[in-house]
C-alpha cells in the first residue's frame, strides 16, 4: 500500500447501464493519507492508523477530490448560522459542522423527511438525530458519529447526483435494496439497522455504532501482529455464523472484508455495509466490479458468472488476515494482487505453525474451484472442531507445566 491513486482500465465504466454506484470510498478524516485504488471504484485509506470502510454512492471513481458537491444543487437553502447549535442537541446539527452541506441537507426541517416504499416503520425521526462529526468522507458521501434516542449510532449520508437522471435512478435503487437487506437481516453478528430516510437531496442510513473500529484499523494498530489465536478463532466464527445465517436468506455480500467487520465492547464481530450485496438469483446482469481486489475471488475479477461461494472465498482472506496480522498480498498494489490471484493461483502464504484445521479451512475457502469451497454451514462446523482442539490444546500445555513445578515448596 501507499501508492498513489492509479487509474487503470480495469475500473468500471460510470457509462455502463449496470454499474454499481455503491463503490465508492470513504478517507478517514485528519489524518495525512495515502491513497490507493483497492477496489474498481473504491478508494481506502492506508497511513498506519486505522481505515474506514463503508460503501457510498461514488460516480465520480477517479476523483480524490473528497468534497462533495451538494451546495452547486439548484434550490438548495443557505444555512442560517444562527439556526445552527454551539452543541449537539436533538434533531440539530453540531456546531462543528457548521459548515458542512450535507448534515444540513438531511437536518433542515424546511425540506420533508420522505418515507421508504415498503419499510416506512424504518423511517427515522429526525427530531431524535443529534448529528456528531464526520469521521469519514468520500466524493458523494460522508460517515458522522452521532445518537439516536439517546444510543450511538453511524450516520451515512450519501448525495444525490442531481445532473444525472439515469445515475439518481440507479442509486435510489441501491439505497432501497441496502435499506431492504439492513431491515431484513436480524442476527447476533449482523450490524443492527436503525433507520434510514430520504430528503430531496440526501440519502441517509442510520446503524449501530462500533466503539472498536474494523478488524483491519484493529489489527493495524496491533501493527500486523498476529491476534491470540482463541481470539481469533472466536471472531471467525463470529463471521462465519452471520455469513451462513445471511446465506441461507439467500443473499451474497460480495464485499466480505476486515474493513468491513465491526469490533464491538465484547470483542465479537459483526458483519456490515451491505451496499453491494445482492440476491442470489439476481446474478444475472450484476456488475462484476464490486468487491475489493485482495478479497475477491478469480471468478469474480475475471467478470465470470457467480454465486455465494465468491463470500467463502473472500472469509478465507479475511480468516488468514486473523491468524497473521498482515494485509493480504502486502508487498503488491490491488491490482498486481487481481492478476497474481487469477493468472498465476498465487494465494497468501499460510505459517508454517498454523493448526492444520485452520490451515485446510483457509485452503478450501480460497481454491480456485467454488466447487470446492465448503458453505458456511460447514466452516463453523469445522471451526467449532478447532476451537475444542485450542481448548483442548491449552489444558493438556498447562497440566504438562503443572507437573514439571514441585508439588510442594519443600
Amino acid at each position: 500500500m501507499g501508492e498513489g491513486p492509479k487509474f487503470t482500465g480495469i475500473i468500471g465504466n460510470n457509462n455502463n447501464p449496470n454499474y454499481d454506484f455503491t463503490q465508492g470510498f470513504y478517507e478517514k478524516l485528519g489524518e495525512g493519507s495515502n491513497m490507493s485504488i483497492d477496489s474498481v471504484g473504491s478508494l481506502q485509506t492506508s497511513n498506519g492508523g486505522g481505515s474506514v470502510s463503508m460503501s457510498v454512492e461514488n460516480s465520480s471513481v477517479g476523483s480524490n477530490d473528497s468534497h462533495t458537491h451538494i451546495l452547486s444543487h439548484p434550490g438548495l437553502r443557505p444555512v442560517n448560522n444562527h439556526s445552527v447549535g454551539h452543541s449537539v442537541r436533538p434533531g440539530r446539527v453540531s456546531h462543528a459542522l457548521s459548515d458542512d452541506a450535507l448534515a444540513h441537507a438531511l437536518m433542515d426541517s424546511g425540506y420533508p423527511t420522505q418515507g421508504l416504499e415498503n419499510y416506512d416503520e424504518w423511517t427515522i425521526d429526525l427530531r431524535k438525530l443529534n448529528m456528531g462529526p464526520a469521521f469519514a468522507q468520500g466524493a458523494f458521501g460522508k460517515l458522522y458519529k452521532g445518537t439516536y434516542n439517546g444510543e450511538d449510532v453511524a450516520i451515512k449520508i450519501l448525495e444525490r447526483p442531481g445532473n444525472n437522471a439515469e445515475r439518481e435512478q440507479l442509486m435510489e435503487q441501491q439505497f432501497q435494496q441496502e435499506v431492504m437487506m439492513l431491515a431484513t437481516l436480524k442476527h447476533p453478528n449482523i450490524v443492527r439497522f436503525i433507520g434510514a430516510c430520504r430528503k430531496p437531496m440526501v440519502w441517509c442510513i442510520v446503524t449501530e455504532y462500533a466503539k472498536g473500529g474494523s478488524v483491519r484499523q484493529f489489527l493495524m494498530k496491533r501493527q500486523n501482529r498476529s491476534v491470540p489465536l482463541k481470539l481469533a478463532v472466536k471472531q471467525a466464527l463470529d463471521v462465519a455464523r452471520g455469513m451462513a445465517y445471511v446465506h441461507g436468506l439467500g443473499f451474497i455480500h460480495r464485499d466480505l472484508k476486515s474493513d468491513n467487520l465491526l469490533i464491538f465492547a465484547d470483542k465479537s464481530i459483526k458483519i456490515a455495509d451491505f451496499g453491494v450485496a445482492r440476491i442470489e438469483v439476481q446474478t444475472e446482469g450484476m456488475t462484476p466490479e464490486t468487491g475489493t481486489y485482495r478479497w475477491m475471488a478469480p471468478e469474480m475479477i475475471q467478470h465470470r458468472p457467480y454465486t455465494q461461494k465468491v463470500d467463502v472465498y473472500s472469509f478465507g482472506i479475511v480468516l488468514w488476515e486473523l491468524i497473521t496480522g498482515m494485509l493480504p498480498f502486502q508487498n503488491m498494489t490491488a491490482v498486481q494482487a487481481a492478476f497474481a490471484v487469477v493468472n498465476k493461483g498465487v494465494r497468501p502464504i499460510v505459517p508454517n505453525d498454523c493448526l492444520p484445521v485452520l490451515s485446510e479451512i483457509m485452503t478450501r475457502c480460497w481454491d480456485a474451484n467454488p466447487e470446492v469451497r465448503p458453505s458456511f454451514a460447514e466452516v463453523v462446523r469445522m471451526l467449532e472442531n478447532a476451537e475444542t482442539e485450542i481448548m483442548t490444546t491449552v489444558r493438556k500445555a498447562r497440566f504438562r507445566c503443572c507437573m514439571t513445578q514441585p508439588m510442594t515448596t519443600d
